[in-house]
């Protein structure tokens, strides 16, 4: 039987110390070769079923978010599916967002100047929901230093003020213990933490589609995409899937691949994993006088006033990410606690 370590060894042979998945996962080897398969089929004229590759990529997403597959559309990136859901506002609608926010999450309501946009700190998010208030916008863990949102508290209070909630899990899928069928849309890439190719994203929707519009609509997010090649589609999924974009194919060959391993190593294991590795971190920290921000229960560590020395770090094998002067490593289930331990001695010479 496999265990955690013989998995992980198996698929990841990074050659450096690679604390970075915050900005890009490291890809496992089951998942190159089936991109690189994938290629050299359609090099040849030979080209393998890839549309099958994104149902199955669909279906492996679905069981790890824990949502039926027939609420999960497949995309490219979270900006889209975040002007999909602003577009769908009425005119005067409140969003209410985080200070500092990634961009995908939030510019879309911005660049709409009909509604109205309001901009509060992480911490005070559940607390300033209020009547009137048509959607939360919020990352679950912020990009910048990690912080997790409360999302229960967001939830409980949209609920109790009739709006929705919108959470964007690109820094948290895959090793967050998030409730993604508590909310009403649900967004993430996948390139991070599910360690699957760039042109790879989710959005998880209601049941009742979330009085969505499909404005992007292509033949992929027809009923029956085949008839649906010419001319208006005369019949939309009856699932997420009107919400398609049509797929990067050769990423998503790749990505169901990747979805599948996390699976079987489960997110449970992972989450252990890449939490013990990140308080290991923190107590080093603490032993050479530095003080991360705040961010507790989460993977992603950032130090303040230190992130000039990426630079340096990079040039001895060590990749981490220079966030607005903080430096920030991120944890995950191909680290260890041998590298944890060559950034804090790289960091007290």
């Amino acid at each position: 039987m496999e265990t955690f370590e013989t998995l992980v060894r198996a698929e990841f042979a990074q050659t450096n110390t690679y604390l970075n998945t915050a900005s890009t996962g490291l890809l496992p080897a089951r998942t190159v070769t089936a991109m690189r398969t994938a290629i050299e089929s359609a090099a040849v004229g030979r080209p393998t079923d890839m549309f099958a590759d994104v149902e199955a990529a669909r279906a492996a997403f679905a069981r790890l978010a824990g949502v039926p597959v027939r609420r999960v559309a497949a995309g490219a990136s979270v900006a889209v599916f975040t002007g999909l859901i602003a577009a769908s506002l009425p005119s005067g609608a409140e969003v209410l967002t985080a200070e500092a926010d990634f961009s995908s999450v939030v510019n879309p309501f911005h660049v709409r100047a009909d509604l109205k946009v309001r901009t509060v700190p992480l911490e005070a998010v559940a607390e300033s929901v209020r009547p009137g208030t048509a959607l939360v916008a919020v990352s679950a863990a912020q990009s910048a230093d990690g912080r997790v949102a409360d999302l229960p508290a967001i939830r409980a209070a949209a609920q109790a003020h009739g709006a929705r909630t919108y959470v964007d899990a690109s820094q948290a899928m895959g090793w967050l213990d998030l409730d993604a069928d508590g909310h009403d849309y649900c967004a993430t890439v996948g390139f991070k933490w599910l360690v699957c190719p760039r042109g790879v994203a989710f959005l998880i929707v209601p049941e009742d589609l979330g009085g969505l519009t499909p404005l992007f609509a292509g033949w992929v997010a027809g009923e029956h995409p085949w008839d649906s090649c010419y001319g208006p589609v005369r019949e939309l999924a009856h699932s997420a899937r009107r919400f398609d974009e049509s797929p990067a194919l050769f990423s998503y060959t790749g990505a169901r691949h990747s979805l599948e391993l996390l699976a079987e190593i489960g997110l449970d294991a992972v989450r252990a994993h890449d939490l013990a590795l990140a308080d290991r971190f923190r107590d080093g920290l603490a032993a050479l006088g530095h003080r991360p921000v705040p961010a507790p229960g989460s993977t992603i560590v950032s130090v303040p006033g230190i992130g000039h020395r990426q630079p340096e770090l990079s040039a001895a094998d060590i990749e981490v990410s220079d966030r607005a002067g903080h430096l920030r490593a991120a944890f995950h289930l191909y680290n260890t606690a041998a590298d944890v331990d060559r950034l804090l001695a790289a960091l007290a010479s």
